[in-house]
């Protein structure tokens, strides 16, 4: 899903990301060095409640008149242990070595609820701590505390007893900084994302800028037209190579455009030249058997003489009609209509073109007796004429030969179709059917139909055909008409 993003998406949602995990992880290392802090502050503090109980423990022990014993703590500590827990503002307990309790400095119903024996895993672990200290974590009511452990000594630092200082954590102070201390984070943070979203649209909008402008370029390139090169003011360094290598392939593009034009033109009239070099030898070779067999039989006292010469002679000219011809037609194929726009009737200058075919199989119908368009008579002439020869030519197999004529308005056009029942055009001439090819085969394929197309794209029309092999072919062909419902 992410690969189909866009570029400006892709940088968008990056810098989106980057902000919030920054968020996340500040606001998680604020809490856990929030957290250490605390631990660290309540541990010291606890350590200062003891040091200072214990202190005040060992002044009572120097300024008391009993011995500094185990058994006589209870007595040493009988009304000066509320004192010391007055003047400290804090609760401990003593307890004996083996860790039984012997005073305590709370009052007596809470009393009932502490502990009369200390845990042999808590005498252990302070037996075996290094600095006769041990200090237990503890949870009550969801509420955190501490509790140290260490031992009471005599005048000469003998063990006599154990201290217990219960310590509780009160963090509803901290915890309320805390808090205000994320808000203002996270205000900070928001600030931050939204500048972010800004950036981020700001610098994708910059950098997808100019891939834009390229990806239009590209879009518009075209293989059969001159392309423009690109220009990008104060390119990247990516872009300029980008730019740099769209242009050079534009250079290539042109030359290869040039070279191929030349290239189809050249084949097109070798092509040509061999067509009609073909179709000029057809006529030349009855005429050279003619003369030669003219030659040959000539006889000045034939009394036929006379007959004999004008057969001969009738030979000759039809073969120099039919050269004369293909000259025509080719002259005519290479010769672009001058566009000399009349004002016509299109249906009486069709109906004049059929005028001179005398095929009795030829209809005419128009359901409209003036369709009035700006074009050459002489070339719709030319038009008709050449798409009614191809129907000719696609019939004379046929046993009942028809080709329909017809005028008709489609919208803003004037439509001219030319029918025909006769063999119809094979699908692997279909493709060429307007290419510039000269020839006499039945299917009527030839410079006529290359010439038709060219005429009517020179007046902004359009030909098409529709055919079925075996059952008859429809070229149409559509011209702007003059529409006097308009005024201009």
């Amino acid at each position: 899903m992410f690969d189909r993003l866009s570029l400006r998406s892709r940088i968008f949602l990056n810098m989106s990301l980057l902000v919030l995990i920054a968020t996340v992880l500040t606001t998680g290392m604020a809490i856990y060095q929030y957290s250490e802090q605390l631990k660290d502050y309540h541990g010291d503090r606890l350590e200062r409640k003891e040091a200072q109980i214990k202190q005040s423990i060992d002044y009572v022990l120097r300024e008391t008149t009993y011995p500094a014993t185990t058994e006589n703590l209870g007595y040493i500590f009988k009304d000066e242990i509320y004192e010391i827990a007055d003047v400290q503002n804090q609760y401990f307990n003593i307890y004996d070595l083996d860790g039984e309790l012997i005073k305590s400095s709370r009052p007596k119903f809470e009393n009932d609820s502490l502990s009369s024996c200390l845990s042999a895993e808590i005498l252990n672990e302070l037996e075996s701590s290094p600095n006769k200290r041990f200090v237990e974590e503890k949870s009550l009511a969801g509420d955190s505390y501490q509790a140290s452990y260490v031992y009471i000594t005599d005048l000469k630092f003998k063990p006599i007893g154990i201290l217990n200082l219960p310590y509780f954590e009160d963090n509803s102070f901290n915890d309320m900084e805390l808090k205000e201390f994320l808000m203002r984070l996270g205000g900070v943070f928001l600030i931050m994302l939204l500048i972010a979203i800004a950036l981020a649209y700001f610098i994708s909008k910059y950098i997808t800028r100019s891939l834009q402008t390229v990806t239009d370029m590209l879009a518009k390139t075209d293989f059969t037209k001159r392309n423009e090169k690109l220009h990008i003011e104060n390119p990247t360094a990516e872009i300029e190579k980008l730019v740099t290598t769209y242009n050079a392939m534009i250079d290539e593009l042109g030359e290869s455009a040039v070279k191929l034009a030349r290239s189809e033109r050249e084949q097109a009239w070798r092509e040509m030249a061999k067509q009609v070099a073909h179709e000029i030898k057809n006529p030349l070779t009855p005429m050279r058997l003619s003369v030669q067999s003219f030659e040959l039989k000539f006889d000045p006292k034939d009394p036929d003489i006379v007959k004999k010469v004008a057969e001969y002679s009738k030979t000759l000219i039809q073969q120099i009609d039919t050269m004369s011809s293909i000259a025509s037609a080719f002259s005519n194929f290479a010769e672009m209509p001058a566009q000399q726009n009349e004002t016509l009737n299109v249906v009486k200058i069709v109906k004049l073109a059929l005028d001179i075919f005398n095929e009795d199989y030829i209809h005419f119908i128009s359901e409209e007796e003036e369709i009035i368009a700006k074009l050459d008579r002489t070339q719709l002439i030319r038009v008709i004429t050449n798409l009614v020869k191809n129907a000719i030519q696609a019939v004379p197999e046929v046993e009942s030969p028809q080709i329909l004529v017809s005028v008709t308005t489609e919208g803003r056009f004037v439509k001219i179709s030319v029918a025909d029942n006769g063999v119809g055009i094979s699908e692997g001439f279909r493709e060429k059917i307007f290419e510039p090819k000269f020839t006499t085969k039945s299917s009527g394929m030839g410079l006529g139909l290359g010439m038709v197309k060219n005429i009517v794209e020179t007046y902004h029309g359009g030909i098409t055909f529709t055919s079925h092999p075996g059952k008859g072919t429809v070229f149409t062909v559509k011209f702007p008409k003059i529409d006097f419902g308009k005024t201009s």
